[in-house]
């Protein structure tokens, strides 16, 4: 055998020494308090022990404010899930994101709220009403499709557009009339004993979705990722439903110190089951869309058709 020569010896241990300090890759996703299933893969770290071999590190982003500017500007890998209403300003602004996960429908996750003693008995007494909600939120398109079902408009009642904690003060103080608002403040105000739910999205008024994302590029480019990823929401959803209990207990003092009684009656509204987005599917999202461009809440009409979905032959 002839010996190597030098010059590719010198060539070998380049690539070698390359090879062995290649840095890993980092995928960058990003949550929020309401993102229940990726904070629990936070916590237990498979999603690292799975995605190390392919050459990932995890680095984790939380958002408590800026979350559509970051959708908007796809400045993560994957983003924090957001509820089907909000996911319609990411296609309004063109945002390069691809949807390639659902959890699947929970009506009963969001609800409109009334005082115990109010003499509201229904949506059609709200007519002249003071109702709090915030803008643009799930709640809202609760509120706007549960009026229309009702013979009503928003403008029949008087909305007063608050955040979630500022909307929820206003209706515990009085100053408003009724309250639109999501889980776990309506669990919170159910277990206190003091309300009672005027409707929630049940009988087809909004049926309630959760979408997660990942920028365009990186769902083109990593593919198996996104497969990983789902799997893992997926089986982590069926684990928060077969086990009630433990789950709130862990979640309790991520949900800002709740008692662990409200938050397993939250999780018990949300279905949590992780399906696959099927464009021949949208069509709460298509009437979500068009209520909000009909009440100016998004500036032009959408086709929900056109968003961008992993698999790309998501039918």
């Amino acid at each position: 055998m002839k010996p190597i020569p030098r010059y590719l010896c010198g060539l070998l241990l380049v690539a070698g020494s390359c090879l062995g300090t290649a840095r890993a890759e980092t995928l960058d996703i990003s949550y929020q308090r309401s993102s229940t299933l990726l904070i629990l893969l936070k916590r237990n770290g498979v999603l690292e022990e799975r995605l190390k071999p392919l050459g990932f590190d995890i680095e984790w982003h939380e958002f408590s404010a800026g979350l559509l500017s970051s959708l908007n500007a796809g400045s993560v890998d994957l983003h924090a899930d957001v509820a089907d209403a909000f996911a319609l300003f990411t296609q309004a602004a063109d945002a390069p994101l691809t949807y390639y996960a659902k959890e699947d429908s929970s009506p009963a996750a969001q609800a409109i709220l009334v005082a115990k003693d109010s003499p509201i008995r229904s949506v059609a007494d709200l007519k002249g009403r003071k109702v709090a909600v915030t803008k643009g939120s799930g709640s809202h398109f609760l509120l706007l499709s549960a009026l229309q079902k009702a013979g009503l408009g928003i403008g029949d009642i008087q909305p007063h557009y608050l955040d979630g904690p500022d909307a929820l003060a206003a209706f515990v103080n009085g100053t408003v009339d009724a309250l639109s608002i999501w889980d776990p403040f309506l669990s919170a105000q159910e277990r206190d004993g003091k309300v009672r739910v005027v409707a929630d999205g049940r009988d087809g008024v909004a049926s309630y979705y959760r979408f997660y994302m990942a920028t365009t590029r990186f769902a083109q480019q990593h593919p198996h990722v996104l497969e990983i990823v789902f799997d893992e929401l997926r089986k982590t959803g069926q684990w928060v439903k077969a086990h009630p209990r433990e789950a709130a207990e862990i979640l309790a003092p991520l949900w800002g110190n709740l008692p662990p009684e409200t938050v397993e009656q939250a999780n018990g509204h949300r279905s949590y089951a992780i399906v696959p987005v099927r464009r021949a599917e949208l069509a709460e999202q298509q009437r979500i869309a068009d209520l909000y461009r009909d009440a100016g809440i998004i500036p032009k009409a959408l086709d929900v058709r056109g968003i961008r979905i992993w698999p790309a032959d998501g039918q």
